[in-house]
């Protein structure tokens, strides 16, 4: 098969490495305009055009998808196939319309559930124990493509959304080829409307922690919103990253029952070398490790000697 590829990220990436070491032919690659980028506002390469120009692969980088000039040099690849990752855009229909086998997309959840930018993060954070990924054609609609495949995957008691992603990076590849040796007598099903959910962009206030929430669901958030925005707290006026907490739904601990804490939630109960112990609106929750602003990540214990926390303190 001749494939055309839109993608940008390490995710995008992981597949796109697969395609070019099979026996398909990636024609182009299509991915967004270089854009500065950090604090130093370098000018920040997308992974798929690095790994596109290792392998002698022409790049395509339009601002626009409508462009008159990039769908005329996309008719004249003459590619049989789309492959559509990560890729940030919506395909407009005069795109759609150009390879002869359509244009399909790897999506991280079972679709209908978690249609949207954040489907890993999301299903971590509503405590799913099960999600997967979909291969479906794209058509314009959000993630709404009749399915071709898919494969699920369990979400494990200790996963974080990194965890997660990195076995689907892992897995996802070879689960994609599968599916399109299979074309064109994949049979595709249309997604059930009512089951549809959604897992919208992630924003830096979702990562603020409400102490009267269960320490069940504190601990899917910290979980969940790795690495970026990352769950917080404050402590003297600074931000204060939760990186890694335990429950007691987790583990075997007596000090994190669940259950009516009799302190206020957010409330310092005890501290100690494995961490401290914070009371939530139901039961216990064993912070391990912090980052507080302008200072370095570290485990809980040297930020209780280093900072001064004591029993009794509110985080707000």
């Amino acid at each position: 098969m001749k494939i055309i590829f839109f993608g940008s990220d390490d995710f995008a990436e992981a597949h796109l490495k697969s395609l070019i070491d099979s026996e398909h032919e990636v024609l182009a690659c299509v991915t967004p305009p270089d854009r500065p980028k950090g604090r130093g506002m370098k000018v920040a390469v997308s992974s798929v055009k690095e790994r596109a120009e290792e392998n002698r692969i022409p790049v395509w980088q339009p601002v626009s998808l409508k462009e008159p000039s990039f769908i005329k040099d996309m008719k004249g690849l003459q590619g049989g196939l789309f492959v559509v990752i990560a890729y940030g855009k919506f395909l407009p229909t005069e795109v759609l319309d150009i390879p002869p086998h359509g244009a399909i997309n790897v999506h991280a959840s079972l679709l209908p559930k978690y249609r949207g930018a954040a489907p890993i993060n999301w299903a971590v954070i509503n405590g799913e124990q099960e999600t997967g990924i979909s291969v479906i054609k794209i058509n314009e609609e959000m993630d709404a493509g009749d399915v071709l495949a898919q494969m699920a995957m369990n979400i494990e008691k200790d996963d974080t959304a990194p965890t997660l992603r990195a076995r689907m990076m892992s897995e996802g590849p070879a689960f994609l080829l599968r599916t399109i040796d299979g074309l064109p007598d994949c049979a595709a099903q249309a997604q059930d409307r009512s089951d549809v959910t959604f897992a919208p962009k992630l924003t830096k206030e979702l990562g603020r922690i409400d102490w009267a929430k269960s320490s069940l669901e504190i601990c899917r958030l910290v979980r969940g919103l790795m690495p970026w925005p990352g769950a917080y707290t404050f402590y003297n006026g600074k931000m204060l990253k939760i990186l890694e907490v335990q429950v007691g739904a987790y583990c075997n601990t007596p000090l994190l029952k669940e259950g009516p804490v009799e302190k206020r939630p957010g409330t310092v109960l005890e501290t100690g070398k494995t961490g401290v112990i914070v009371s939530t609106g139901n039961g216990r929750l064993l912070i391990k490790e912090v980052h507080l602003q302008d200072s370095k990540p570290m485990d809980a214990h040297s930020f209780v000697i280093g900072h001064d926390l004591k029993v009794g303190h509110k985080f707000t």
